[in-house]
């Protein structure tokens, strides 16, 4: 038995194998409905619960429901939605905590928990201990809530057209008159959504994998395979193609050539926009430590400065929140517009850069032209334990010696995964013979200390 439920981001896992199954994520309802009433004035608080399209959403939202409503909470649910879209109607619902039951981009056979808390922020790791400590040792008194103190569920029929009219109002429900888009739904969350969105603007959209059938969300589609998106962009001419993830809270671009565009590319493109609007708060990108060395060198030509966080869009999120800066981006594909939500939504992001080439009378590919990326050297390397990297005297001497060589050209990071035993060695630099050097000596030397 796993000690540790949540992971960078909610609790992800195998359908019906521990931790997720029904049996905890009951337990995890109960959880989630103490958090609630801990936090709210409300003799019955209301806790919204949506889903992407995967078979297992529907024992996982009932299990739920189940352990909410016994811990005297009302449910509000509102179907397959969009991640985004539960964060936002947990807001104007005037909710206690929202709940999405999603892996993301997993395969169908996976699924997961994320919980958003009043703001529609997610949840703080102490939040997510607190709830983890009683969903593993649940020590629930069900006498507290016996007859008309059990909480009740109750389906909200208009959250999808709630949704819509919110992700419009993001670019003032300007037109997108003129403009082909080829939008693919991943067969997730976003199937019935996204291109309503685009075509209720004036958009000509193709909307591709948009029949999910319960086992096909992620299947050779969305935004980890565009190759079906590239396909139909040149097939149709289209100025643009979306790919969205499972529950869409990700996007993957398509240029007009048919070029894939990642992250990076989008956080180059926003950024400068939004500077020349003067919205992008303290001229500031933030990114994470993933993110290309050769965005943060030009977007200094722009006078945009780069903040980096973790790996994670809530530590995005965070920084954005704690410096008041306006918006931040994952290489991913997790893009978030302060101004607008409070975590990544792929139709918002999707919306912003159609609203861009009609606005700059551009073609996406126009939009990166002053975009260089650099050299990148990844290596990966097994090891027996995660010893900080501070103890390794030899592996810590050269990163430090490098860094320096490599100072305002590039970077080195080294860092262990959160999952498997691996370190993981990132070299950055315009010459790639060098920095390919620097990542075998430092992998090379991490071997020798740290025996596998």
């Amino acid at each position: 038995m796993i000690e540790k439920l949540f992971g960078t981001d909610g609790i992800r896992g195998t359908a019906n194998i521990y931790p997720l199954t029904p049996e905890l994520i009951l337990n995890i309802g109960k959880a989630v409905a103490v958090y609630a009433r801990s936090i709210s004035n409300l003799q019955k608080p209301k806790i919204v619960i949506g889903k992407d399209t995967r078979l297992s959403g529907y024992m996982f939202e009932t299990a739920l429901t189940s352990g909410i409503v016994s811990q005297g909470c009302d449910v509000l649910l509102v179907g397959p939605m969009p991640t985004p879209a539960i964060a936002h109607l947990t807001k104007s619902l005037n909710c206690s905590a929202g709940i999405v039951l999603s892996a993301s981009h997993n395969p169908a056979k996976d699924n997961g928990i994320k919980i958003f808390d009043s703001h529609g922020c997610k949840i703080s790791e102490i939040e997510e201990q607190k709830i983890e400590s009683l969903a593993l040792n649940p020590v629930f008194d069900s006498k507290l809530f016996v007859g008309k103190k059990l909480g009740k569920a109750f389906r909200i029929d208009d959250a999808k057209g709630r949704y819509i009219e919110f992700v419009k109002s993001s670019i003032q429900n300007a037109s997108l008159s003129g403009l082909k888009i080829v939008v693919d739904c991943a067969n997730g969350a976003a199937y019935n959504i996204a291109g309503s969105v685009f075509s209720e603007l004036g958009a000509e959209v193709k909307v591709i994998n948009k029949k999910p059938n319960g086992m096909n969300i992620n299947k050779n589609c969305g935004a980890l395979f565009p190759q079906e998106l590239q396909v139909k962009v040149k097939e149709t001419k289209a100025d643009l193609g979306i790919a969205l993830d499972g529950d869409a809270d990700r996007i993957v671009v398509c240029d007009d050539y048919g070029k894939i565009l990642d992250g990076d590319d989008l956080a180059f493109i926003f950024s400068n926009y939004l500077n020349k609007i003067q919205t992008l708060a303290q001229n500031t990108a933030v990114v994470t430590e993933m993110s290309n060395f050769g965005l943060d060198l030009s977007l200094k030509k722009h006078g945009i400065k780069v903040v980096r966080v973790p790996v994670g869009d809530k530590f995005v999120m965070r920084a954005m929140q704690e410096n008041k800066y306006s918006f931040g981006c994952e290489q991913s594909g997790h893009i978030i517009f302060s101004d607008y939500s409070t975590t990544g939504d792929g139709i918002i992001s999707g919306l912003q850069l159609a609203h861009i080439l009609v606005s700059e009378k551009k073609k996406v590919s126009e939009l990166l032209n002053d975009f260089e990326r650099i050299p990148q050297v990844l290596l990966n390397v097994k090891v027996a334990q995660r010893i900080p990297l501070t103890q390794l005297k030899k592996t810590s001497q050269l990163i430090q010696e490098f860094s320096e060589a490599l100072k305002n050209q590039g970077r080195v990071l080294v860092r262990y995964s959160g999952t498997e035993y691996l370190a993981r060695i990132l070299v950055e630099g315009k010459n790639k013979k060098q920095i390919q050097e620097f990542a075998n000596q430092i992998a090379k030397t991490l071997k020798s200390e740290v025996s596998v």
